[in-house]
C-alpha cells in the first residue's frame, strides 16, 4: 500500500523532461513497479505481451480452466491455464497434434484434478503449510480439516476446456490482460469521499449489467487487500516445454519439427554508430 501511494510522487523521485526544439521542461515522477498498482500494471502487460512474441506457435491453444468448489474457494483460487492443443513426444523427436477442435475429455480430467488437488492440499496441512484465519481458523485442526474436506471428494469439480483461440497474438492479448488485472482499475472508480469510496460492478447473474456500489473507507482497503500476493508469491507460471530451464532449446527443436523459422532469424535491429546522437539517428530513419 505504501508504495502504490507513493506512486508517480516526489516521494520516490523523477526526472525532468525537455523539449529540444522550444525548451518547454515538465516533472515525471517515478512509478512504483508494484504489481497490485493500477497505474502501473498497463505498461507491465504490454511489456509481458512483445517480450513472449517470439514463443508462439503455429498451433491451436486452448483455455483451459480449473474452478474451485465453494469450500475451497475460501483457501484457493481457480488456476487459469493457456494450452496448446499438441505437443513434444517423450523422445522429443516427435510433434503430436490433438483432433482438430477437441482437446481433453474434461470429465475425466475435472476427475483427476479433485483427486490430485485434494492430495495435495491435505499433504500441505500436514506439512504445517496453510495457515487459516478469521471464521476459518478451526481448519488448523487436523480432524476438522479432513470432515470439512470429506464431501468434496464425492461432488463433481468443473473443468472447462473452451474452443481454441483465434490465432496464437489472441492468446497474448488475452493474457496480457489477465495476468496483470489488479484488484481494481481506477476507470472503475465513480466517486469517494472522507469515509466511503463508489465503485462500479459487473452482475454476472443479471445479464452482466454494471451496477455501482458504496462501501466503507475501510471496507474497500480491506477488500483490496485480499488481491496483493504476498511476497515472492509467483503469479504465472510456466510448463512443459515453456519451462525457462530448456525453453529456449525446446522451442528451437519444435520448429525444426514444425518448419517454422525461429522468429529471432527474421528480426532487423537499427544499430546507432558510437557517436551519432541517438535524436538525430531516429529523425533520420523517420525520414527514410
Amino acid at each position: 500500500m505504501g508504495a502504490i501511494e507513493a506512486c508517480r510522487t516526489a516521494a520516490l523521485g523523477g526526472h525532468v523532461e525537455r523539449c529540444e526544439d522550444c525548451a518547454h521542461t515538465r516533472i515525471a515522477y517515478n512509478s512504483c513497479r508494484n504489481r497490485s498498482c493500477p497505474k502501473c500494471q498497463a505498461g507491465a502487460a504490454r511489456d509481458r505481451l512483445n517480450a513472449r512474441k517470439t514463443d508462439l506457435l503455429p498451433v491451436a491453444y486452448f483455455h483451459v480452466v480449473f474452478t474451485m468448489p465453494a469450500p475451497i474457494a475460501a483457501i484457493a483460487h481457480h488456476v487459469h491455464c493457456i494450452v496448446p492443443g499438441s505437443g513434444l513426444s517423450t523422445d522429443g523427436q516427435t510433434w503430436i497434434a490433438c483432433r482438430p477442435g477437441f482437446f481433453l475429455p474434461v470429465r475425466v480430467l475435472a476427475r483427476f484434478y479433485r483427486r490430485v488437488f485434494l492430495d495435495k492440499l491435505v499433504a500441505a496441512h500436514r506439512a504445517g503449510r496453510l495457515r487459516f484465519f478469521a471464521n476459518l481458523t478451526l481448519l488448523a485442526d487436523a480432524e476438522v480439516f479432513a470432515n470439512y474436506l470429506a464431501p468434496l471428494h464425492r461432488i463433481d469439480w468443473i473443468v472447462y476446456a473452451k474452443q481454441p483461440f483465434a490465432g496464437p497474438e489472441q492468446v497474448l492479448a488475452y493474457l496480457s490482460r489477465y495476468t496483470h488485472r489488479i484488484a481494481i482499475s481506477n476507470r472503475r472508480l465513480i466517486d469517494l469521499d472522507e469515509t466511503s469510496v463508489c465503485f462500479s460492478w459487473r452482475d454476472y447473474r443479471r445479464g452482466s449489467k454494471t451496477r455501482s456500489m458504496r462501501v466503507g473507507a475501510d471496507e474497500f482497503i480491506r477488500r483490496f487487500l485480499l488481491h496483493i500476493l504476498p511476497g515472492g508469491f509467483q503469479r504465472i507460471r510456466h510448463y512443459g516445454f515453456l519451462a525457462n530451464s530448456h525453453r529456449r532449446a525446446k522451442l528451437a527443436c519444435i520448429r525444426r519439427l514444425l518448419s517454422v523459422p525461429d522468429p529471432a532469424s527474421t528480426m532487423t535491429e537499427d544499430v546507432v554508430a558510437p557517436g551519432t546522437d541517438p535524436v538525430t539517428f531516429a529523425r533520420a530513419a523517420a525520414a527514410g
